[in-house]
């Protein structure tokens, strides 16, 4: 088994709550949203970050404006939607539950003393 690829398929499956929990603290660039991901140890490419964004903007999740740029083209900031609020807060307790069930699963269980 190769734990490179079961590690890339776990950051797989959170990528999009992280996208969305760096989004709900404010409106987010995408080098942004790189550069928190980053910097919690979750490298994500371009490549990987722009198809999400399109998907969660086109579930009606995320919202975008444009702003001018001094520096180069105009940049798209991403924000949540009430709905993209709604199902955040969907995830954040299907990840809680998660997170709970595999510490649970996880540590050494004490036995009772008879």
């Amino acid at each position: 088994m190769n734990i490179e690829n079961t590690a890339s398929q776990m950051r797989k499956g959170v990528l999009e709550f992280c996208i969305l929990s760096i989004i709900k603290q404010g409106e987010a660039y995408p080098s942004d949203i790189i550069g928190k991901m980053k910097d919690a140890n979750l490298n994500i490419f371009e490549g990987t970050l722009y198809p999400l964004l399109t998907r969660l903007k086109n579930a009606e999740l995320l919202t975008y404006r444009w702003e001018e740029s001094t520096s180069g083209p105009p940049r798209k900031y991403f924000s949540l939607t009430e709905k993209g609020a709604t199902f955040y807060g969907e995830l954040e307790a299907t990840w809680k539950e998660l997170a709970n069930a595999v510490e649970t699963l996880t540590q050494p269980s004490i036995s009772p003393s008879t």
